[in-house]
């Protein structure tokens, strides 16, 4: 039978502990929370998960190993990973792109906003669901699919997150609001917004040698960053007068025009995959709730600074699975709760509350706006409201921008160092942790040598469209991907219920129909291939464009069939799995 160390909140293996809630839910002191926590298994000790109906279809990779799952911890106990979203989502679509759109075009727009957090919400979790499950990564479960899956989507994560737009833009903020000017250095005369982003990227690094476990200063300088940004936009809206436009709030959805030009399907495309953090960012909730010890992931390794003279803790090549006996089947009913409620609270609740915010004081202010979204702020607004409203506006600005570039480093760093482990260095021998550590280095050191470099960047925020846009468009293969993982590899007591699916259907419908529109868009308008023109009504379409829309409908239509059958052919496989259903399970 399965042997652990000599841990007081062990699980035991048959889960009976005591009857009642007990078994089920811990203290923190059980736990170790609210910092995230670790318990290490005797791994090699450990029975292997049968292939048979109670235990996830292993795919391409090796075999589970069976332990139970941990005790629930209370929600309070948990909340992080979802600030570190939200974190990553401030100055993005909350900050720049929603408040501009809706001042540009009209209050119509706000409700796709809504559409886009829900669908991420539902999204978000989704890609939690597999390591709750099994303690592994998403991107480990991509590659039990096929190991170029994780590898492209982490191309299209540098291609979306390789520019250092958001410290660009934090920085020129910075500077405008400081009135920085032009300075020698080296020899080297360079402007001050540049310095400024450079000192940006440099604290970022240094905050990650400050403790053993690098994940809890992410999470804590999140976590602050985030209340000091919405507590700026609570001051901003009562300093402009905001509050009274909120009567007024419009309904009724609609989009821009029949054929919007290239640039503003970027932008609601980008607008729509950051109603949200959007984008390889949304994949790192998956390694976050490891490393914070969510469900199975308590048993896998977290990721230590690799000079901190701490042991290192082993992320196992092949992950955890969990009888479906009482009290398993009870514990991952309070587990999917506990992660939604954080998810929904945090950061759903979060995203809307300040988008509405920033969305009301533009709409006001800037109505019918055709600058930029750093622009519409700096040059529309701030001039025409009071002084220290004005001053709010920029440091305003600053963080939530300053909050997006730190977590999308975090994001992809993590993302990028468990795909390429995974692919490759373990195989070869390498440490994880030194891993981390040298791709943090790499990347700090290529936002710092692109704001060097003598590129014209006097506009950043085409930067962000280009990002936003490629995260909207790799958006709707992970959707399609994941739904394959969750729906068909997973058995029936933790695999997705029938609104999940569905709701996961509609959230590949709606990224998958942007992206269509996008590409042939970008094809017919920007690059002169008439053939691939695009009607949003889809009729109308040239001949390439008819083909995207096919492809696009072929691959729902794939997805559909796929996942209902997994549904279909699983029902009634594992005894008990009712007991395991919760809230939208």
């Amino acid at each position: 039978m399965p042997t652990e160390t000599d841990e007081t909140d062990a699980p035991s293996e048959s889960g009976s502990d005591d009857d009642g809630d007990s078994v089920v839910y811990a203290t923190p002191e059980e736990l170790g929370y609210p910092t995230s926590t670790y318990t290490p298994v005797a791994y090699d000790n450990l029975d292997t998960a049968p292939a048979d109906d109670d235990h996830p279809d292993a795919g391409r990779g090796g075999s589970f190993r069976l332990l139970d799952l941990p005790k629930v911890p209370r929600l309070k106990h948990v909340v992080g990973p979802s600030a570190i979203m939200l974190g990553a989502s401030l100055g993005s679509g909350e900050t720049l792109f929603w408040p501009q759109l809706v001042a540009q075009y009209g209050w119509a727009l706000y409700w796709i906003f809504i559409a886009g957090v829900l669908l991420q919400f539902v999204v978000n979790t989704e890609i939690q669901r597999w390591t709750l499950a099994t303690g592994e990564s998403v991107f480990r479960g991509m590659e039990r699919v096929h190991p170029l899956v994780p590898f492209a989507f982490m191309l299209g994560g540098f291609v979306s997150l390789g520019w250092p737009g958001w410290a660009a833009s934090a920085a020129k903020v910075g500077a405008a609001g400081l009135s920085l000017g032009t300075y020698q250095l080296a020899g080297v005369e360079l402007v001050g917004w540049r310095l400024l982003g450079i000192g940006l990227m440099v604290f970022i690094w240094l905050t990650y040698q400050l403790t053993p476990l690098m994940y809890n200063v992410v999470e804590r300088l999140q976590l602050f960053l985030v209340v000091l940004s919405l507590t700026f936009a609570l001051v901003l809206f009562v300093l402009v007068g905001a509050p009274t436009a909120l009567p007024a709030l419009p309904s009724g959805p609609a989009l821009v025009g029949d054929q919007p030009p290239a640039v503003v399907v970027a932008i609601l495309l980008g607008g729509i995959a950051y109603a949200g953090a959007g984008g390889y960012l949304n994949l790192s909730q998956s390694l976050w709730v490891r490393e914070k010890g969510y469900g199975m992931g308590r048993y896998q390794g977290r990721i230590k600074n690799p000079f901190a003279g701490d042991d290192p803790e082993t992320v196992h090549e092949d992950g955890f699975s969990f009888t479906p006996a009482s009290p398993n089947t009870e514990r991952w009913r309070g587990w999917w709760r506990v992660a939604q409620l954080e998810h929904l609270l945090t950061f759903a609740v979060g995203l809307v509350v300040i988008t509405t915010i920033l969305v009301v004081i533009a709409g006001t202010y800037a109505p019918g706006t055709t600058r930029t979204a750093v622009d519409m702020w700096l040059v529309g607004i701030a001039p025409s409201v009071s002084p220290l409203a004005g001053a709010t506006i920029y440091a305003t600005l600053f963080l939530a921008l300053f909050t997006t570039e730190y977590a999308i480093i975090e994001s992809f760093v993590r993302n990028s160092s468990d795909v390429i482990y995974e692919l490759y260095g373990r195989d070869a021998g390498w440490r994880l942790p030194r891993l981390f550590w040298g791709l943090l280095t790499v990347f700090c050191g290529w936002g710092i040598l692109i704001l060097l470099l003598p590129f014209e960047v006097e506009n950043p925020f085409n930067l962000l469209v280009i990002g936003a846009a490629m995260s909207g468009l790799i958006m709707w293969p992970y959707i399609v991907v994941i739904q394959l993982v969750n729906a068909v590899r997973l058995p029936e007591h933790t695999m997705p219920g029938w609104g999940r699916t569905v709701a996961m259907w509609v959230a590949a419908a709606f990224f998958g129909y942007f992206s269509v529109l996008l590409v042939g868009t970008v094809l017919s308008t920007q690059l002169g291939i008439a053939v691939f023109s695009v009607q949003m009504s889809i009729l109308g379409s040239g001949p390439g464009g008819l083909v995207l829309w096919a492809g696009y409908g072929a691959v729902q239509a794939y997805v559909i069939y796929r996942t209902t059958r997994a549904k279909f052919e699983q029902a009634g496989t594992v005894d008990g799995a009712d007991a395991g259903r919760g809230l939208f399970s």
